[in-house]
């Protein structure tokens, strides 16, 4: 296993806070790259950890061949391990982790696809004059999607339902 360092940006201003956070974040980067690196090694999988900041969370990426075991169908696998990976930073830290874990690059191909999702959706909404209610999505593909919708002028999004069948609906700006 190799291990990369994690790349922060600097904090503005030089601010005392703003470098404890990210000495926090990057505290949780290491915590739940060793947690990863010992389940990887358990199971007996080859990856490669690297180890970022970006914005306000940590992440952390396993980077390799044949992982799809461990990223699971539409990412189940994938969710449930960043939500053990986030207790594993909790327990250590005693602070929430935000957290996100990407496993062989899912999450950002997922990201490029619900955008896809999100624009197609707009001109279904457009051309049919009415809200279009996409399928059930968990939190992470949610939030793509609002972003991507947020950054179009004549539309907005909003979330409905319950867990686990909650789902965003596109909606035509009113005039």
């Amino acid at each position: 296993m190799t291990e990369t360092q994690p790349t922060t940006a600097p904090a503005a201003g030089g601010a005392a806070e703003g470098s404890s956070n990210t000495d926090l974040l990057v505290q949780e980067g290491d915590i739940a790259g060793d947690y990863i690196e010992r389940l990887l090694d358990i199971l007996d999988f080859d990856g490669d950890i690297d180890m970022d900041v970006e914005g306000d969370r940590a992440i952390v990426a396993v980077i390799g061949d044949e992982l799809d075991a461990l990223i699971g169908p539409r990412g189940t696998t994938l969710d449930a391990l960043q939500e053990l990976t986030r207790l594993a930073v909790v327990q250590q830290t005693g602070v929430r982790s935000r957290l996100m874990l990407d496993v062989g690059g899912y999450r950002a191909k997922r990201r490029q696809e619900l955008v896809a999702i999100a624009k197609n959706a707009v001109e279904q909404a457009r051309s049919l004059g009415e809200p279009v209610k996409l399928s059930p999505m968990n939190p992470f593909e949610r939030k793509v999607v609002h972003d991507a919708i947020s950054a179009i002028d004549d539309v907005r999004s909003e979330s409905e339902g319950e867990e686990p069948e909650r789902r965003v609906v596109v909606h035509l700006q009113s005039a």
